[in-house]
């Protein structure tokens, strides 16, 4: 991508498995952007069991949110690491206190934010498997893998995600709804905050290039 002015810094919003990760992916094909995905940085330190990952496994087994602190520090730390590049950023932030401190350390140009109705959310969590090394994401009856149980290019075992369990969205969705909401009405308040509504991503995605496709020239 030739940026013209400056890099363009991205954010994509929306309730635990909506499709941000699959939007997320199509967009950093389509644009050439780097991706920025708080769960994945997360679930990597989980694997490496390092402190950061010990500490957040226990707010995630229990179905809560990791602590604005932490992840304020550790985000903003990982976002450095990209700030030669336009990026997309993922799953963060989720509160009003993530978006304030993440606004005056580097402001972000567009904000997408997927609509999906909650009991697609929850029907759809029933049936997901994840390759955990790659992050691949495989929902039976829609984007089923090709021998059961197994990831399609290494073949190793897929997994479900302890927070991916039906009773662990459903409280993750509560959550959402209580903390995470506030932070849609701060960026609407920013005019940079576009809603897409759907219930699967194939559906999302066509209206999701039809507004970057003209934004990403003026970069």
């Amino acid at each position: 991508m030739t940026v013209k002015n400056k890099l363009l810094k991205a954010l994509i919003l929306g309730a635990p498995a909506s499709g941000k990760g699959t939007i997320s992916s199509r967009i950093v094909k389509k644009y050439t952007v780097a991706h920025v995905s708080s769960g994945d940085k997360l679930r990597d330190h989980i694997e490496k069991q390092t402190d950061l990952g010990k500490e957040v496994k226990k707010y995630l087994n229990e179905g809560k949110l990791v602590p604005d602190d932490v992840m304020i520090k550790f985000m903003i730390t990982e976002l450095k690491k990209v700030d030669d590049k336009p990026w997309l950023l993922d799953g963060f932030p989720r509160t009003v206190g993530q978006a304030n401190a993440l606004w005056k350390v580097q402001p972000v140009d567009v904000v997408l934010n997927l609509v999906v109705p909650f009991e697609v959310i929850i029907d759809r969590v029933r049936n997901r498997w994840v390759h955990l090394a790659s992050g691949r994401v495989y929902n039976i009856g829609f984007n089923t893998p090709k021998v059961e149980g197994k990831d399609d290019v290494t073949g190793e075992d897929l997994v479900q995600r302890p927070d991916d369990r039906p009773e662990a969205v459903q409280k993750r969705l509560e959550i959402y709804e209580s903390v995470t909401r506030p932070v849609i009405d701060f960026y609407k308040e920013k005019g940079i905050l576009k809603e897409f509504h759907g219930r699967t991503s194939d559906e999302i995605w066509p209206k999701v290039t039809s507004y970057l496709d003209p934004i990403f020239t003026k970069f």
